[in-house]
């Protein structure tokens, strides 16, 4: 079975795995106070032309999601989030288990508007109840969001400077961020989301680590205590190194932009290579998530020897699933997979 229904499918980057080897016998401070972990969050913060970010090291995206937003909140105050959002559909429940409410907002294709956002807190403050009611406190978005799409520069200064008008935070979910940078239609880079967020993370689980998602916080006033807060979720790692070192080696010579744009290539190869066999696509991804709709029998017959996510079904006689390349993504299994799709269509 070839798999494409994830980016987390394979291990980690050779050049991860054998720095772990090499500092295998070192003794270090633990909990994430050790060398490795200052020296990541210093390459992290270089790359985000950010000095003054602090950053932690958690494991996983669900464990650093629910950790922020429950360290922003007040117990009465709630998240807003496309009705889609990773934290709305597939957290299980994890946010709304610390205690606070997903407020969803309709989207068609993954993102939030600047005005859907104001007019959520306008709704709340005017209305002469709102004291009975969850407050809208956090925004969370995804770059690149659930649906594979793309915030540009405008649309996140736009919702910026809602959040700046209505004293609303903002908090950017990156599990797959370096596909979101490497994407060629993408304006928005790192220096940008430190700008523009006060909060947001950049993921390791999907883009080449064993684990590990960067939470780095460019509002220090939310940054307080949030230690406190990783200890209490259960998320300080005794062996906090482990997250450091992996860091550490995806940000010291650019690999983690390196091996992004390898997932990038070869899942706008399989876009383009789809739709010029007339494929209809539920969304339009610029990223390393491709949603291709295939005919029953086509996916069937696929299916045999490749695995996808299911997505859903448009209609009775046809398929949409998830395709996703990753930083260890062959292309051999890419051009497999083409020739295949090829004969189920028999072309």
């Amino acid at each position: 079975m070839i798999r494409f229904e994830s980016d987390y499918l394979e291990g980690a980057h050779p050049k991860i795995l054998e720095k772990l080897t090499q500092t295998n016998f070192e003794q270090s401070a633990g909990y994430g106070v050790d060398a490795h972990c200052e020296r990541a969050r210093e390459l992290i913060k270089k790359a985000c032309e950010a000095p003054d970010a602090y950053v932690q090291f958690l494991v996983g995206g669900t464990q650093a999601n629910t950790t922020v937003i429950a360290s922003v909140l007040k117990p009465y105050e709630g998240v807003l989030s496309a009705v889609s959002g990773h934290i709305n559909v597939h957290e299980t429940g994890a946010v709304e288990a610390t205690g606070h409410k997903v407020l969803g907002l309709e989207s068609d294709n993954g993102k939030i508007t600047a005005k859907q956002i104001k007019d959520a807190y306008l709704a709340h403050i005017n209305d002469p109840t709102h004291e009975h009611m969850v407050k809208p406190v956090l925004v969370y978005i995804s770059q690149p969001t659930e649906n594979g799409t793309l915030y540009s520069k405008s649309e996140l200064e736009a919702i910026r400077s809602v959040c700046d008008e209505t004293g609303l935070y903002l908090f950017v979910d990156g599990a797959r961020c370096g596909y979101g940078l490497k994407s060629e239609n993408n304006d928005v880079f790192l220096p940008d989301l430190a700008r523009l967020a006060d909060v947001f993370y950049i993921g390791g689980t999907k883009v080449g680590a064993l684990f590990g998602e960067a939470v780095v916080f460019t509002n220090r006033v939310l940054a307080r205590d949030f230690r406190y807060m990783i200890k209490r979720h259960g998320g300080m790692l005794a062996k906090g190194r482990l997250l450091g070192i992996q860091f550490e080696t995806l940000f010291e010579d650019g690999l983690y932009f390196e091996i992004s744009e390898h997932a990038m290539s070869l899942a706008i190869k399989i876009k383009y290579a789809l739709l010029d066999m007339g494929i209809k696509m539920l969304f339009d991804s610029p990223t390393n998530q491709q949603f291709p709709i295939f005919e029953n029998s086509v996916y069937e017959k696929l299916s045999e020897k490749y695995s996808f996510s299911f997505w859903c079904t448009p209609d009775e006689n046809s398929t949409a699933v998830r395709i996703c390349t990753s930083w260890a993504t062959k292309e051999e299994n890419v051009d497999a997979l083409l020739d295949d799709i090829r004969k189920a269509l028999g072309k």
